[in-house]
């Protein structure tokens, strides 16, 4: 299709019809030829070529803190690079919850098997700021740290002390 038809059609529609904010299907002219409802098709097609390995999960088949431990436990071993390490914690700490100390366990190593020390250091960060209190960073200090000196892992608070007030 040339350009110009697709001026034609936006010059002919109603700025009313045209450009509502109402989603995708306002988008799609409203002519019988085949061609213009592509794109809308492709957006509404699914993820074929999404970057994530993580399966989509629906709100009426919920999934437990085992399922979902057990689930990153298994995209952190498949690890390969940066990116997906990063993308895997991301999607981690995004939910409502502290993943459990298995899950860090398990990106604590990844993140040593790319060798990325900034990461290993910022997932203690993001436990810090996702747990409630201090006690609970505490106690996953507590169980995390053979593993932290094993892989030589400082803090945050260890390489940045805060200054003394």
């Amino acid at each position: 299709m040339s350009s110009t038809s697709l001026l034609r059609i936006a010059a002919r529609a109603q700025p009313s019809t045209f450009f509502r904010s109402n989603g995708l299907r306002s988008l799609t002219p409203r002519t019988s030829n085949a061609l213009y409802a592509v794109p809308a098709l492709l957006a509404t097609a699914g993820s074929a070529s999404s970057f994530s390995t993580t399966s989509i999960r629906r709100s009426d088949n919920e999934e437990t803190f085992e399922e979902f431990t057990a689930r990153f436990e298994k995209e952190f071993e498949q690890v390969n690079d940066v990116f997906e390490l990063q993308r895997n914690l991301n999607n981690a700490f995004a939910y409502d919850l502290v993943p459990s100390p298995s899950v860090l366990v398990a990106a604590l190593k990844a993140a040593r098997r790319v060798n990325d020390f900034p990461t290993a250091v910022r997932i203690f960060e993001g436990i810090k700021a996702k747990v409630e209190n201090r006690g609970q960073y505490d106690q996953y200090l507590e169980e995390l740290k053979p593993l932290r000196e094993e892989l030589g892992i400082s803090l945050k608070e260890d390489l940045y002390p805060e200054p003394a007030k």
